[in-house]
């Protein structure tokens, strides 16, 4: 299984786990309910507007990437955890589809840089805007949820 212990997730699995009960149970398996609804909502608005969720994905990466237009496929890599390779076939394919620009860094010649054309921008501020509402229609629930989890 890829990256099984290790990071953080695998350090703690080697730790004593603390004693759970029900409610702790019953929390996660909510949350992680949540998230797959929440995934499932984001999936199908990322078809509705002719992309794959990994292309929605890196569409916010890249547009989210400090505001400063600099991601570099390496950034995108580490933001949507992929492998430099794959993460270069993606960035291929959104060019291919007209909604990613390379450009040489001025700098230093040897980066790359990414930034969204005016088509991608157009279909992200769309899906960004859908998403934003269905986190506020969650937001409640999901409040709620933290604080069980948080112990409170």
């Amino acid at each position: 299984m890829r990256g099984e212990g290790t990071g953080r997730a695998g350090k703690a699995l080697r730790r004593k786990a603390p004693a759970l009960g029900a409610k702790d149970y019953d929390a996660l398996a909510e949350f992680r309910y949540f998230l797959r609804r929440f995934l499932e909502f984001s999936r199908s608005a990322a078809g509705a507007a002719g992309l794959t969720p990994q292309q929605h994905q890196a569409l916010l990466a890249i547009k989210g990437f400090g505001g400063r237009g600099r991601a570099t496929v390496g950034d995108l890599a580490e933001r949507l955890l992929l492998r430099h390779h794959s993460a270069v076939g993606l960035v291929d394919r959104l060019c291919d589809l007209g909604l990613v620009l390379r450009r040489t860094d001025p700098r230093d010649r040897r980066r790359v840089l990414l930034s969204l054309t005016a088509k991608a921008e157009r279909v992200l501020g769309g899906l960004s805007a859908v998403h934003l509402e269905e986190i506020r229609r969650l937001r409640p629930f999901l409040a709620d949820l933290l604080a069980k989890l948080g112990g409170e």
